[in-house]
């Protein structure tokens, strides 16, 4: 392949060529399974008092965290690509609500689908704002994060939905799998299923491509637009399905879903080696980092910390992240 001045093009494969260089992990991507152990080890030692090493205590954290690693995975595609999707803690409101509308109002599947498309729609919008009309992806979101936001407490007028259905309910959160919650199974599914899609597979690649250099993957053949919308729809698609994971559990939907999970997310992603600016991630890298914000969470509860400091601990982390991830692409 050879551009249309005769220059030749690095074949792209899933295995292969600059592409294949780019799925090389730095080094520095392991510190997030290091940092992982270590404070295992320390919330096991400073709270062994407290439940912390308890089967429950454990199982708790890996449920709470589970809609956090959906969105996380969704995120990493994005991130990777060089663009970001500030709206999904609100999506995941807005699904939920949407879904358990519909749940009470039609049945099973109109609430799934109704949810389903939410998120779908909100990432098809903004993917076409972003490729179409060229607005930063920053602005387009943050955005969207306030429209999705301001209908999720006009579509019910800022009242709790309730989701009654069992089956729903056992689907998305309140149910076992071979005696697995399915909050474990839906988060293992994403995991295992877009850490392939990620490193082995031509659209992982592409991904890749498209966010360590834009202008080299136009030449190349990748349609980086196409890319760009996809990656927010499967943003958008991931808030969804953490909103209605988040109904199924708790049984109800309410605007306040999501509220706090933006945050959450990113910071799971980057400090688990994702790149702000795009070229590089990891999807398991992502989901160890939501544990480790998972067992500070419990941690700081089982410690007797309020909410705000523990968002102050969050705030912290993902300063640190970022100025990590900085210093790493300036080096």
């Amino acid at each position: 392949m050879s551009t249309a001045s005769g220059t030749p093009v690095p074949h792209l494969t899933a295995s292969g060529g600059w592409v294949g260089r780019l799925r090389r992990v730095e080094p520095s991507t392991y510190i997030v399974y290091v940092g992982f152990v270590l404070i295992f080890l320390v919330m096991s030692i400073a709270l062994r008092g407290d439940g912390f090493l308890t089967g429950q205590n454990l199982l708790n954290i890996l449920l709470q965290t589970a809609p956090v690693t959906v969105m996380a995975v969704g995120t990493v595609f994005v991130l990777s690509t060089g663009e970001i999707d500030l709206s999904i803690g609100a999506v995941v409101a807005l699904s939920a609500l949407v879904a358990a509308v519909e749940l009470r109002d039609h049945g099973l599947l109109a609430g799934i689908a109704a949810g389903l498309l939410t998120g779908v729609l909100v990432g098809l919008v903004n993917g076409l704002l972003v490729t179409k009309l060229r607005l930063p992806s920053f602005l387009v979101t943050l955005g969207m994060m306030g429209l999705c936001a301001g209908l999720s407490q006009r579509i019910t007028q800022l009242q709790a939905v309730p989701s009654t259905d069992a089956l729903f309910n056992g689907l998305f959160g309140s149910g076992k799998i071979a005696g697995v919650s399915t909050l474990v199974v839906w988060a293992a599914v994403f995991v295992l299923g877009g850490h392939y899609v990620y490193r082995h597979t031509r659209v992982g690649a592409h991904v890749l491509a498209s966010g360590d250099n834009v202008r080299a993957a136009r030449v190349s053949g990748i349609k980086v637009d196409r890319i760009k919308t996809g990656v927010l729809v499967a943003s958008g698609l991931c808030a969804s399905i953490a909103g209605l994971l988040y109904t199924g559990r708790l049984h109800g939907a309410s605007y306040t879903l999501g509220s706090s999970d933006l945050l959450t997310v990113i910071a799971a992603v980057v400090i688990g080696g994702t790149r702000l600016f795009g070229g590089q991630g990891t999807v398991v890298g992502a989901f160890v980092g939501s544990l480790i914000l998972g067992m500070l969470n419990n941690g700081l509860i089982l410690a007797g910390l309020s909410d705000p400091e523990q968002q102050i601990v969050r705030g912290l982390i993902i300063l640190v992240a970022v100025a990590l991830t900085l210093r790493e692409d300036k080096s």
